[in-house]
């Protein structure tokens, strides 16, 4: 009787690679195409709206935790915004899926994301007072909205992107 070998492991951990790739890539290239507004005391990064992703599968904590890394090479405060912005991305994702695991309506776990992401920004708002010597609470603050915004058209779209395509997948 031949048994034939299972390849799963291998297949499933390519699939795995690839989906974290891929959202890197996306992340990058989303911020990339629109540098002029991702960095700086104003800000509108809306690669940010990958963010969503690490609530609904792990995997992509990494994902969205090596696209920012890759991003933020392009940033102005680079040598702050790389070790800073993805340590900082890293704990936040993590910080976030632990708070939104228990609450079931997806536009809160969206807008408790969002508004956790939005304070977050004193990381970004600290690099900027350090390497460009800018008041830090007024850089927190309109760094901070544009990432509520960003977060916000981004939820916008993530959930309506959730209701057609199973993203835990």
């Amino acid at each position: 009787m031949h048994k034939s070998v299972s390849h799963a492991p291998f297949s499933t951990s390519v699939m795995e690679m690839t989906k974290i790739s891929l959202v890197a890539a996306l992340y990058v290239v989303v911020t990339a195409w629109l540098a002029v507004f991702s960095f700086g005391a104003i800000q509108l990064r809306l690669s940010e709206m990958f963010n969503y992703l690490a609530l609904y599968n792990k995997r992509y904590v990494f994902a969205i935790t090596a696209g920012v890394v890759i991003a933020n090479f392009m940033s102005p405060t680079w040598m702050l915004d790389v070790p800073i912005g993805g340590t900082a991305t890293f704990l936040v994702l993590i910080f976030c899926r632990l708070v939104t695991k228990r609450i079931k309506n997806e536009p809160m776990k969206i807008a408790v994301t969002a508004i956790i992401f939005a304070v977050s920004m004193f990381t970004v708002a600290g690099q900027l007072a350090i390497v460009l010597d800018l008041p830090f609470f007024y850089t927190w603050l309109t760094v901070g909205l544009g990432e509520l915004l960003s977060m916000t058209v981004g939820g916008i779209l993530i959930y309506f992107v959730g209701k057609k395509i199973d993203l835990s997948r």
